[in-house]
Formats: structure tokens, sequence, C-alpha cells
């Protein structure tokens, strides 16, 4: 489909891609795409696919939000570069030839699918944070409603019934989740403190006390943890 063409989005977008970067969106989108003026990134209204195009990026468009699916499957991928940031549907990005998820949407309502990269994924860093349907890798799956915090850690540490079939591989890729991580925590509340706090708010109850004590609130920041019940007393005001 077209991008819905009017002047002035016309005259916004005109600096910022190049024809082929146009008839590439128009090539691959269900719906329509817009620039967003506020971020300079592409929207769609719809799906997006481009899928098994031999393509080795994403033609160096930089996507924000998509109504619907995403798919960059069947390609020679060895980045997310530019990848949506939000997708209302599924993302698959599986068969290609990623090391890491850096650059992967950070909130997927649907499926989240990045199996086929057996050979060379090493890495989860940049999985997405929210996941609302089945979250596919090359080594584990994990069920709708259960990619959080508190399942994810369960499974890691033995108490639950998946942790038995995971192999040694699986639970190594795992433990690449950069949130699993205090260093990660701590990076993104220096980043973006606001957001950071709101998501931190949601996994605290389920995090291990060791790991709660190596996180540090930034300062002016601390009466938003006042919620968080034996907060204080880990000595981190």
């Amino acid at each position: 489909m077209k991008h819905l063409r009017s002047f002035r989005l016309f005259e916004a977008r005109a600096s910022v891609l190049t024809p082929d970067q146009e008839a590439f969106l128009n090539a691959c989108t269900q719906g329509t795409w817009s620039v967003n003026p506020k971020t300079g990134l592409v929207d769609v209204r719809g799906d997006f696919s481009c899928a098994r195009r031999k393509l080795k990026s994403l033609r160096g468009v930089s996507f924000g939000q998509v109504s619907g699916s995403f798919y960059c499957f069947g390609n020679q991928l060895t980045t997310l570069e530019g990848a949506p940031q939000t997708v209302g549907g599924g993302f698959s990005c599986t068969s290609n030839q990623l090391t890491s998820l850096i650059g992967a949407p950070q909130t997927v309502d649907g499926h989240f699918d990045c199996s086929g990269n057996e050979n060379s994924l090493t890495s989860l860093e940049g999985a997405p944070l929210t996941v609302g349907g089945w979250f596919i890798c090359p080594w584990f799956q994990i069920k709708p409603d259960e990619w959080n915090f508190e399942v994810l850690l369960k499974i890691l540490t033995g108490e639950s019934p998946q942790a038995k079939k995971l192999t040694s591989s699986a639970k190594k890729l795992m433990k690449t989740l950069p949130w699993l991580q205090p260093d990660w925590w701590n990076s993104e509340l220096q980043r973006d403190p606001g957001k950071t706090i709101n998501l931190l708010a949601s996994w605290w109850k389920d995090m291990p006390e060791d790991m709660k004590s190596k996180i540090k609130i930034p300062p002016g920041y601390e009466d938003e943890f006042g919620l968080f019940s034996g907060f204080d007393e880990l000595g981190l005001f």
C-alpha cells in the first residue's frame, strides 16, 4: 500500500527518506506509513513485511510504532537497527544472522519470534520488555503472559517445571537478558529515570534481595519508591 500523501507530510519526510527508502516502504507496507514529525521515525498503520528479500539491513529506515505485525524473517540481517519500538501485532526476525536482539521492539503485543538464528545468536541483549504472546528463541519458548521477572527467575533457579527441559545452552542464553542484571537497571535509571522507575515498580517484588541491594535510585526519585515495603531497610536511601 502507498503512503498517505499530503503536502505537509511530503515536505516533512522529503529530507528524511530517499526515493529508494520510500519505494521500500510502499512495497512492504500493508496499510499506510508516515514519518512522525515529533520523532522523525516511520510509523505504520497496518502490517509491515520485508520477509525473504535478501536484506542485510532495513535500508536505513528507522521505525517507531507499527499498529499491526512486523516481519523481517528470512533475510541476512546481522542487526535489528531501525526495527520498530512498539508493535501491536507479532514480530518475527527468524532465519537471519543475528548475534543479539539490540534494536528489537521493547513492546510486542503479539508473539515475538527470533528462532532460526541458532548458529549466531549468543545474547538476548535488546530483548523486549513486554511480550503479549509467545516468546520464541532458538533454545527455549515462554508461554503468553509468562514473559515476566517472576517466571524467568523460577526457570533460571530450577523452581519451574520448564527448567528441567532447558539445556545448558538455553540457560546460558537466558542469563544474558539485560534486565536480569543490576547494571542494566542502574544504566536505565540514569538515562530515563521516570520511565524506568515505573517498570522497576512492576517487577520489584519478584527480584532477589541481592539484586535489589545493587540498584541505585537517582537523587530526587526516592519518594517514588516509598510504596515499596522494606525498601528503605535495604540501605539504598
